[in-house]
């Protein structure tokens, strides 16, 4: 909502909105944008010169703001209608869809058409480091957007990404999130399958390779296909990873002939994957290779993906929003892979509605494998019922079985307490949240330079 809000501000639109309890980095991005936030949600805040609600997903019956729009019967719409509508009839919509990857394989394919002088429009569930910006608007015919499979809204409760008109869609990977909007994976499957029918007969569908859902998406189509990934046979294929402390090299096969060698500054193989996507993108629009190679080595990440927010005392700190197993068991691989020999720190903290819910207890034990450290807090939605909710003891014994040290902390001050005594220089702490986790990364900062400093 907040990206949404910016862009309607370059409209011309004069944009204001109400939440409850905004968090950096979108809360420093909003004041930004000179965007007025209203704390909290009151009656009051719906005057009578609005000509547009826009409800965001979160929002249902009952709150105070959703009452007066519909007892006044004051026009609303959905986030995604609100976007389709504003911005996207007029564009050769790119839409990046998948259960992992999103925002970062937007960012990347955002700033190759950018770098490649396409000119895009860009919006992003993220800040990406080379627009400082979740969004960017552009005199190009591109707009590249994160397709969402999440719900649109109260009064409609389908995917997001069915409203994003998409030229060219890009399925990653497809797997079992969402617990609170999706019964169950083959509800998942058929929105994915309703999104791929959006797209025209002259678009391009690019399939994830390596994930057998989002691969058998290419059986229904009605437009051109490719692949990628480092599967044999994908049309677009990775080869010869070499992971470094900071970046990945990897060469590139197109039907398989060779293209050339490229270097992202991320890690992990599930992030070649991600750049692979952008690669396919940017030569469907028209950029070079060798220019894709140059956006590549440019690009500066995504906040909260595998950003590093400091070191002190010769501990670094870094923030991940990732939530789901498979996204931390990728991040934590990648992670060893550049550091083999140091120590990693995992503290995660279940947030999301799927991740609080026990359908992933098993899974998340299986992900902290590569982990030395695990540390968990209390579950955030604790008011789930106990035979629903994660048990978070319960994950560590299993990770203790697995001979992964792990603890269970509730208090965040508790655990800012144990790294401060119990980290080393040279480790590695990754915090994986998809929430502000109570400003842990800073707090954990300051206590190591106090630590340094006695």
């Amino acid at each position: 909502m907040a990206t949404l809000a910016a862009l309607l501000k370059t409209k011309g639109f004069d944009v204001r909105g109400s939440d409850q309890g905004v968090y950096p980095p979108m809360s420093d991005f909003l004041r930004e944008q000179g965007i007025t936030l209203l704390e909290g949600y009151r009656a009051e805040h719906i005057t009578a010169d609005l000509d547009m609600v826009v409800v965001g997903n979160a929002i249902s019956r009952g709150n105070a703001e959703l009452e007066e729009v519909l007892d006044r019967k004051i026009r609303y719409c959905s986030l995604p209608e609100a976007v389709r509508d504003n911005f996207l009839w007029a564009s050769r919509s790119v839409v990046i869809a998948g259960t992992h990857g999103k925002t970062t394989t937007t960012s990347l394919a955002g700033w190759v058409l950018t770098h490649g002088g396409k000119d895009p429009s860009v919006l992003i569930g993220g800040i990406a480091e080379n627009f400082e910006s979740s969004y960017r608007i552009g005199g190009g015919r591109e707009f590249v957007i994160e397709g969402d499979e999440y719900d649109s809204a109260f009064f409609d409760k389908t995917a997001k990404f069915l409203k994003y008109l998409p030229d060219i869609a890009v399925v990653s990977n497809i797997e079992y999130d969402h617990a609170d909007i999706y019964a169950d994976l083959d509800a998942i499957r058929l929105a994915f399958r309703r999104f791929v029918n959006l797209v025209p007969r002259r678009g391009l569908l690019l399939l994830g390779a390596d994930n057998p859902d989002a691969l058998a998406l290419g059986t229904i189509a009605f437009c051109r296909v490719e692949t990628f990934g480092l599967s044999d046979g994908a049309d677009w294929q990775a080869h010869d990873l070499q992971t470094g402390p900071s970046s990945t090299t990897f060469s590139v096969r197109r039907n398989g002939n060779p293209i050339g060698s490229f270097e992202v500054p991320l890690l992990g193989t599930y992030n070649v994957r991600n750049a692979l996507a952008a690669m396919a993108v940017g030569a469907a629009v028209g950029v070079e290779t060798d220019t894709i190679a140059r956006a590549f080595k440019l690009f500066k990440g995504v906040r909260r993906r595998l950003e590093h927010r400091g070191t002190e005392g010769g501990v670094s700190v870094y923030d991940d929003f990732a939530h789901h197993p498979t996204a931390i068991a990728e991040t934590l691989a990648g992670v060893r892979s550049a550091h083999p020999t140091r120590t990693l720190w995992a503290i995660f903290e279940p947030r999301s509605a799927t991740s609080c819910r026990r359908v992933f207890q098993s899974e998340f034990a299986r992900a902290f494998e590569k982990a030395d450290h695990v540390i968990l807090p209390a579950v955030f939605r604790s008011n789930l019922p106990a035979d629903q909710r994660l048990s978070a003891e319960q994950l560590v014994a299993d990770l203790k079985a697995a001979e992964v040290d792990a603890r269970y902390i509730p208090q965040t001050e508790d655990i800012v307490r144990t790294i401060q005594r119990e980290a080393r220089e040279g480790d590695l702490v990754i915090v994986m949240s998809n929430g502000g986790f109570d400003n842990i990364h800073q707090r954990l900062l300051t206590a190591l330079a106090e630590r340094s400093a006695r």
